[in-house]
């Protein structure tokens, strides 16, 4: 069995469509599973239309944490072969649910997955599955991956299929295993923002006007050229303030 979260959004991501698609590709027995309110029913009538075989909604709120939404999820999949994640939702996109979930299982994760090849054969239930992961620099890992394990696919592994009238008209029809979940704790994603640097200080611009749409567009200024500085830690990090200083990015007084 394979279970397959997602998470409406107004709409499921093209990592969780993938995420289906590549799931129902592998196997006939597909669940599809939610944690969110009756709106996100939605989304589990597209996996029903699809090919998946069951829906489970999980009635807890949709902007709980990351980890709440792990261990929400962590009963349903326990018994799972694979189970196949979009690395990342429509809201806030941390892709950190796959991680937390399998933490939670006890199992490992493959993520950043772009690619993952279906075997030829039927998939067992002691199957090994090849994919590829994307790393930095534009680089390739080929990964062997043997069940169970979270898999968590990008958008552009595979599109899901268009749905037939009649599976449409089914998966309207269908009914919903609701289960209760947790009522907390809430993310609060505007409560910490990341660090934005204040604006550099620059001198007005003087001369004439072609002087000074030269210095305001930095048009014929010298190439800046990188420096390379082997230093201590401790001299390092003086260097590192000292520059940051010049280039106006902190005060005299850094906070």
């Amino acid at each position: 069995m394979i279970i397959v979260p997602i998470k409406w959004v107004d709409g499921v991501s093209e990592a969780d469509a993938a995420a289906l698609e590549v799931a129902i590709g592998l196997d006939d027995h597909v669940t599809v599973v939610t944690v969110g309110g009756p709106a996100a029913e939605s989304g589990l009538r597209i996996g029903l239309a699809a090919g998946a075989r069951r829906a489970i909604r999980i009635d807890a709120p949709s902007d709980l944490t990351s980890e709440s939404v792990a261990n929400a999820l962590a009963p349903l999949c326990a018994g799972a072969t694979w189970v196949i994640c979009g690395d990342a939702s429509r809201d806030r996109g941390s892709g950190s649910v796959p991680a937390f979930l399998a933490a939670e299982l006890g199992t490992g994760q493959a993520l950043g997955l772009v690619a993952i090849e279906r075997p030829t054969a039927t998939l067992a239930a002691d199957a090994t599955l090849r994919a590829v992961r994307r790393l930095d620099g534009g680089r390739r890992e080929v990964l062997t991956a043997t069940s169970p394990t979270v898999l968590s696919v990008e958008g552009s592994v595979a599109h899901l299929r268009r749905a037939s009238l009649p599976g449409e008209l089914a998966a309207q029809q269908a009914s919903i295993d609701v289960r209760l979940g947790p009522d907390g704790p809430i993310d609060r994603p505007n409560a910490v923002r990341p660090y934005r640097p204040r604006p550099r200080e620059l001198p007005m611009p003087t001369g004439d006007a072609t002087d000074r749409i030269r210095q305001l567009t930095d048009a014929g200024a010298a190439t800046r050229r990188t420096e390379t500085v082997v230093l201590e830690p401790a001299a390092a990090a003086a260097k590192i303030v000292e520059t940051l200083l010049a280039w106006g990015y902190i005060g005299n007084d850094p906070v």
